[in-house]
């Protein structure tokens, strides 16, 4: 083997390596591995298929030089092909002609009849097989030699290895950037909204009872600080979904404690109330589907926010059942109902998570029987 061959596969080898670690995306880097396979071998086309879950191989870049290789990406061989049967486990092959060879011959497409040498290298090693990387020389031209088809089998199987130990590497990044994600998310929820909701809902109650105590402009200050902290806390609510809806990850959605987070709100609103509500838990409330758990949490929450701000209401129990079927939520109360002029966003948002979790949302409010939140979320 002539030393320049070898140094030209060392340093193909090298920048590929160097590419990928500097944080391309691996799929975009095929195209250089192909162009390098090319000049090493000296070949007048080069391939780099990827093995399909039926075994089939897909060209998914392609490098001629001078050729036009347009046509080429998207081409689908069969697993009985030459190329498929490398991709798959086989040996490498060599042909002197792969129109003619009784092994390539019968799976020849006819965007590539007009080749004649031809040589397949698997692309990767034999624990991390990605496909098959192949070349070809115009009929007229030598055939591979040995020293060249090792050389080529040796590149295609470091380009794979240093492919695939990329994409591992990235997956792990992405892994570790949706947990630090979730951490925050969980910090946001846990502690801050509850702080903001407490806070909020202390501010309410003492703006009900100064209510005659203010000047109009205070009492307007007051109200509009109040409308404030519920705008952040919303929006808070919708960046922790935000930061819960990351790129698609492998990842199993947090499946909280309800019962727990139920015990939470209820005893927040109990401090604001001046008396316990009464819950009744039934049913295993674990390991709830993330956002099945997060539509129970801000019914509970908005429910118990009404209940606290406008219904002075002297008892109030909340309900919550899970059977094989569904998760029921129901937040009663003996006050004097949801007011006409009080804002109904909460509520419609909640019928809207409600309606595409696929479940139902209900409010039945009067001043006479108090009111009545019922939620129902299929599992």
């Amino acid at each position: 083997m002539e030393p320049t061959v070898a140094a030209r596969a060392l340093s193909a080898a090298t920048e590929i390596t160097r590419t990928v670690l500097s944080g391309d995306d691996p799929d975009a880097v095929l195209p250089l591995v192909v162009r390098h396979a090319v000049e090493i071998a000296d070949a007048d086309l080069g391939l780099l298929m990827v093995r399909d879950e039926d075994g089939s191989v897909t060209v998914e870049a392609a490098y001629g030089d001078g050729a036009d290789t347009s046509g080429l990406v998207g081409l689908v061989l069969p697993p009985e092909s030459a190329a498929g049967r490398v991709a798959g486990g086989a040996e490498p092959v060599f042909a002197d002609d792969v129109t003619s060879d009784p092994r390539t011959s019968q799976y020849v497409p006819t965007e590539l009849a007009g080749y004649g040498p031809f040589a397949a290298a698997p692309f990767g090693t034999v624990g991390t097989r990605l496909g098959v990387l192949t070349v070809y020389r115009s009929p007229h031209r030598p055939i591979f030699d040995t020293g060249t088809g090792e050389l080529l089998t040796a590149f295609a199987g470091q380009a794979g290895v240093v492919l695939a130990l990329a994409d591992g590497a990235d997956a792990r990044h992405r892994l570790t950037l949706y947990q630090e994600r979730e951490r925050i998310a969980r910090e946001l929820h846990d502690v801050v909204v509850q702080r903001l909701y407490a806070a909020g809902m202390q501010l309410d109650r003492v703006h009900r009872r100064l209510h005659r105590r203010f000047a109009r402009t205070e009492r307007d200050r007051l109200g509009e600080a109040i409308e404030q902290l519920d705008q952040t806390i919303e929006e808070i609510r919708g960046t922790v979904r935000d930061l819960r809806s990351p790129e698609p990850v492998p990842e199993t959605p947090d499946d909280g404690d309800l019962a727990e987070s139920a015990r939470s709100e209820v005893r927040i609103a109990g401090e604001l109330l001046g008396y316990p509500p009464t819950l009744e838990l039934s049913g295993e409330l674990a390991g709830i589907p993330g956002e099945r758990g997060d539509h129970i949490r801000a019914a509970l929450r908005e429910a118990l926010s009404n209940v606290v701000r406008h219904s002075g209401a002297s008892e109030v129990r909340v309900t919550l059942e899970r059977d094989d079927r569904e998760i029921r939520l129901r937040v009663r109360d003996n006050g004097c109902g949801v007011p006409a002029d009080v804002a109904r966003r909460g509520l419609r948002h909640l019928a809207e998570r409600a309606g595409a979790a696929g479940g139902r949302f209900d409010v039945n409010s009067s001043p006479s029987m108090g009111t009545m939140v019922a939620l129902e979320i299929p599992l």
